[in-house]
């Protein structure tokens, strides 16, 4: 008879939780008696407490990391937080406080969240970014970074939140508005440091290739066209009155030919030079319109053309034309030079412009459609160069670049060049709670690094009203004058800081190296450590910072192997991206009210049901439905589950080999198939796959063999191992009721017995014309031959038969035998 016993979930939670503290359960050996395994989670950010998208993002890499322990690792499970960043001064200037008050008191509370919902973290390598003995190793990387040439200050037009008062990367402007805040970007004019991740382009393309197969195959489409490689060439215009060419770059310049105008960004530096002083008040009132326009409504083909002339000429090389320069909204500043050669016969957007204005349209691509200047419709195909005078006659797009690009080299007027989408890295930030940048400006000595024994550069007490965005970082005020102005480190001198703080990405992009030797106050990390535990070989986290967190990583890694701090060039091994939890079909948020409390449902249903819930409920990297889920069922299963340990009444040191071997069959059926499923990651299909060894183990305890055999305990000593991935608490109550020593944790992934799987019988099911007549048990080495004599002896199939002949007998084994009557 089934055990009456019930499942405390709350009274579990407290006993383990205490447990794995006091016996270390998750603290890495790093003791080299294992192989290592390092398994890391995305930086979660100190916002407030834990939401339903952290419930199933951290029992991914839970699973994970407990999966591996089990199979005999060593793994690494760290846990920090990415500490810095806007929410925590919005909040302080709120409640006139710093933003050090609000960031770490809602660490401590994710910090007690975490560990009630059974994360293995080991928190002896717990981090914050916020702390100084964090962005000292942030500020020291800048510096390095500073040294290779890589980082860099410039004055351009960027991207402006008119709300969070800061410049945002490109990667940050969503749909032409904030990620953040959702405010409409604008642009603005600010010297800024750049990261030059320009350098390493064509590196982070070719090094994709290797995570293949391991990475999703959706965010390295995201990052191949985010980096954008094209391929063309950069072509020599000569400008009246300009002493130097203007060099454009254009992946067609086969058409040099059909050129008929000239095109510049009206917020590109070189506009402003070109424009004449006749034309400049237009000009300017134009930049002014422009500035408001964010970049996807200047890249829309929707959207009418506008432009200015400016006045000037630029020099067609190839024949001598003279061709007027416009200022255009639809050209950025950061592609290429800011300028482009407009052919509006065979690119739409410059044959709208073209028409809009009354600019010639020439063809020099004959692909046998209608005239584009009568149509309205660029011919963009292949076809025969005409109006091209050297390129006259060639047949296709490729021979009609290799001959231009060769004329063009030859006349000193251009070159091929390969080119990318991907722009520098904007690192400033307008804000005070961040990384401060560890750079002096003398009058005299320039741009200073500070000396590595006076990092960190502390932020000063600030906070409050003084923290209130004014269109300059706080740090600029008069209120952090005495912060602000110091000694030249190099000469002496009055000179100040830079006001800026760094990009929180920044921050995010070496965390998973400090974590190998968290507490090192000599180095950002310790080399050897690193090169012990690194790279990462499972990263979990979502497809939202797929060119973002992820890209930088991968970009830091890189510098930091040419830079001979480590001996591999890709961060992370392996990736898996989790899905969304929505309710009913929607994200949830606050403004829609449909968000569901992730402590109410623990408190309602027990963390083990919540974890088993989200795992089962769909593939890790799928959206899933809260509304689809239904915790009390999963408590359910578990209270079943559970059970099955009190009725086990074998000795845990009992030998499975005298066990019942149908048993044992179907216990290792099913372990071979939750170890595929664990190793694929497909771990819905993993809880499926427990919940049948339940019911297996159920049925050889109520009809089988009963509680006292051997293969039932073999089969009980499982359940609990599989079930402590995703209910760790139950897991760890079911292996002490089987009589183990704690933790089930430290236990060992049972071995597949290959004997064991290969079957005596299988089952053939038989059909007559097309209808199943029987189901005959045949032993598993049957032939063909057999399999047929022994379904046509059924009684079954004679009856449905009923004296007709045999026209035709279709074997399958070892599945079927279909018959089709004379």
């Amino acid at each position: 008879m089934e055990s009456a016993r019930t499942y405390d979930a709350k009274a579990a939670q407290e006993r383990w939780q205490q447990f794995w503290e006091a016996d270390r359960t998750f603290v890495a050996r790093d003791d080299d008696s294992a192989e290592r395994r390092y398994v890391l989670d995305m930086f979660p950010y100190p916002s407030g407490d834990l939401h339903m998208g952290h419930a199933e993002a951290f029992v991914m890499g839970d699973i994970a990391a407990r999966y591996w322990l089990l199979r005999g690792y060593d793994v690494m499970h760290p846990i920090g937080w990415d500490s810095f960043g806007l929410p925590a001064e919005n909040a302080a200037i709120q409640r006139d406080a710093h933003p050090a008050e609000w960031t770490y008191a809602n660490i401590d509370t994710q910090a007690a969240s975490f560990k009630r919902y059974g994360l293995s973290f080991d928190w002896t390598r717990r981090l914050h970014t916020s702390d100084p003995a964090y962005y000292r190793w942030t500020q020291w990387l800048f510096s390095e970074f500073f040294k290779r040439g890589l980082a860099y200050r410039k004055a351009s037009f960027v991207n402006w939140c008119p709300n969070d008062q800061t410049v945002l990367a490109n990667e940050q402007v969503v749909q032409g508005e904030c990620e953040r805040c959702g405010a409409a970007v604008t642009k603005r004019r600010l010297t800024q440091w750049y990261f030059k991740i320009t350098d390493y382009a064509q590196r982070l393309l070719d090094d994709m290739d290797a995570l293949r197969g391991r990475w999703p195959d959706r965010v390295l489409a995201m990052q191949r066209n985010w980096i954008g490689r094209s391929e063309g060439a950069y072509v020599d215009f000569t400008v009246d009155g300009r002493d130097e060419p203007l060099t454009v770059f254009t992946t067609r310049p086969d058409t040099l030919y059909g050129a008929t105008y000239f095109v510049v960004a009206p917020d590109a530096p070189l506009a402003e030079e070109l424009v004449t002083d006749e034309r400049r008040a237009a000009f300017e009132a134009y930049l002014e319109k422009t500035k408001a326009a964010t970049e996807i409504e200047r890249q829309s083909t929707e959207r009418p053309k506008t432009g200015v002339f400016t006045g000037a000429y630029a020099i067609n090389p190839v024949n001598g034309e003279r061709l007027p320069i416009w200022a255009a909204d639809y050209v950025l500043a950061d592609y290429g030079t800011g300028a482009i050669m407009a052919v509006p016969a065979h690119d739409q957007r410059d044959l709208d412009f073209a028409r809009a204005f009354g600019i010639p349209v020439r063809v020099v691509i004959d692909t046998g459609d209608e005239d584009p200047a009568a149509s309205g419709v660029a011919t963009t195909g292949d076809g025969v160069y005409v109006n091209s005078a050297i390129l006259d006659g060639l047949p296709d797009k490729m021979s009609g670049i290799g001959a231009m690009n060769a004329h063009l080299e030859a006349q000193n007027q251009g070159k091929g060049a390969v080119t990318f989408r991907l722009r520098d890295w904007l690192l400033s930030r307008q804000r005070f709670w961040g990384c401060p940048i560890p750079i002096v400006h003398c009058p005299d000595c320039g741009e200073v690094p500070v000396p590595v024994d006076q990092l960190p550069v502390m932020l000063p007490d600030m906070r409050g009203a003084d923290l209130a965005p004014k269109g300059t970082s706080p740090l600029a005020s008069e209120a952090a004058r005495a912060w602000r102005e110091v000694a030249c480190p190099r000469c002496g001198g009055p000179a100040e800081r830079d006001t800026d703080t760094m990009d929180t990405f920044v921050d995010s992009s070496w965390y998973y190296f400090r974590y190998c030797s968290p507490n090192d106050d000599t180095a950002a990390f310790d080399v050897e450590q690193v090169r012990r535990w690194a790279p990462v070989d499972q990263y979990v986290g979502g497809v939202e910072h797929a060119i973002l967190h992820l890209l930088y990583s991968r970009f830091f890694t890189k510098v930091l192997h040419d830079a001979g701090l480590i001996d591999f060039t890709e961060p992370f091994t392996r990736l898996l991206n989790q899905g969304q939890v929505t309710n009913g079909g929607k994200a949830m948020s606050k403004s829609l009210g449909n968000g569901v409390d992730l402590g109410v449902q623990i408190d309602l249903h027990g963390v083990d049901a919540i974890r088993t819930s989200i795992v089962f409920a769909g593939p890790p990297e799928d959206d899933i439905d809260w509304q689809a889920m239904s915790p009390s069922s999963t408590s359910k299963f578990l209270q079943r589950a559970y059970r099955i340990a009190d009725d086990v009444t074998s000795d845990a040191g009992a030998d499975i080999a005298d066990g019942d071997v149908g048993v044992r069959r179907g216990t290792h059926k099913l372990i071979a198939e939750i170890t595929e499923a664990a190793e694929s990651q497909r771990y819905n299909v993993m809880v499926a796959r427990i919940m049948e060894l339940v019911n297996h183990t159920r049925k050889a305890i109520d009809s089988g063999p009963g509680g006292a055999d051997p293969a039932v305990r073999e089969a009980a000593d499982f359940v609990a191992q599989a079930l402590s991935l995703v209910a760790p608490y139950l897991g760890e109550e079911m292996w002490a009721m089987l009589g183990h020593a704690p933790s089930v944790a430290r236990s060992t992934w049972p071995d597949v017995d290959a004997a064991l799987l290969v079957e005596d019988a299988v089952t053939v099911v038989v059909q007559v014309q097309g209808k199943v007549r029987a189901k005959l048990e045949l032993p598993a080495s049957v032939t063909e031959a057999e399999a047929t004599a022994a379904a046509l002896a059924d009684a079954g199939v004679q009856r449905a038969l009923d004296g007709r002949g045999v026209g035709k007998v279709i074997v399958r084994l070892p599945k079927m035998v279909s018959i089709v009557p004379a």
